[in-house]
């Protein structure tokens, strides 16, 4: 059997966002032409990320949909309940990618056994593909080992100008696992720096646009989020641009070790 582990570059992110204001996001992105959903059960959104999808009308076949289990989920008797229960509330018989959304706090419930539940999901259909998030490399080789690497369809991780994390990305790519990069734009932080400003002036883009671009010439996908439609449209545009080896190295050389997520209790100790 072989594992189809492809996953968009592109998608549209809906952490934070509640209420109508995702319902709007979704389907103005939906319309755009933004076909990856990415939410997670802690959001607290996916009833109406599912909704906003049914609204669209936008073929189920045309999606591809992101969500990721919860710490309290992860115990083998929890873990596909709970994706059945996002996916009612997503209004779909199966999801395209599941996501561990972090270690298990103090892990309470073992790598193995998380990832063994996470597989049995996919082998009932539930999910398409199975990965992780905000995983450091001593856990990437545990689930490694519980599932094999052609199993892991990306790591999630924080990453953007100011914090690079090059040694989980290289590590990922070793085994070959996709890194997906959330907070690219390192929450509106990257939007004024200089260097990024004078590249954007130069291909007449966006800041975000040049952000997002050197994010996805980088062999990394993207999912950002906007409330407006104005910049789901503009970040779109990014797909067609293109950075020249130079402005990618200026962009390399901000990186500066800036983590902005890193919750007590959930982060792992960081490479």
């Amino acid at each position: 059997m072989t594992t189809d582990n492809t996953i968009p570059a592109f998608g549209l992110g809906t952490f934070r966002l509640k209420g109508q204001v995702v319902i709007d996001s979704v389907k103005n992105g939906l319309d755009l032409g933004y076909r990856l959903i990415d939410t997670a059960q802690i959001y607290g959104n996916e009833a109406e990320v599912g909704q906003a999808i049914a609204e669209s009308g936008v073929p189920r076949s045309e999606l591809f949909i992101t969500t990721k289990i919860w710490t309290d989920n992860y115990a083998k008797d929890k873990l596909v309940p709970s994706l059945k229960e996002s996916l009612a509330k997503l209004r779909t018989t199966h999801v395209d990618l599941t996501l561990i959304h972090w270690p298990s706090p103090g892990n309470a419930v073992p790598v193995g056994e998380f990832m063994g539940a996470l597989a049995s999901a996919k082998a009932e259909g539930l999910t398409r593909r199975i990965g992780v998030s905000n995983f450091n490399i001593a856990l990437m080789k545990e689930a490694i080992a519980a599932v094999g690497a052609n199993e892991i369809a990306t790591n999630q991780i924080e990453l953007h100008p100011y914090l690079q994390n090059r040694k989980v990305a290289e590590f990922a790519k070793s085994q070959g696992i996709h890194i997906t990069s959330y907070m690219t734009l390192a929450y509106g932080k990257v939007l004024s720096d200089p260097v990024i400003e004078a590249i954007a002036k130069a291909h007449n883009a966006t800041i975000a646009q040049v952000v997002l671009a050197w994010a996805m010439q980088l062999g990394y996908a993207v999912i950002p989020s906007s409330t407006k439609r104005v910049n789901l449209e503009g970040n779109l545009k990014a797909r067609q641009l293109r950075l020249t080896d130079a402005e990618m190295a200026q962009i390399a050389a901000l990186d500066r070790g800036q983590r902005l997520t890193d919750p007590a209790g959930l982060s792992p100790a960081w490479d």
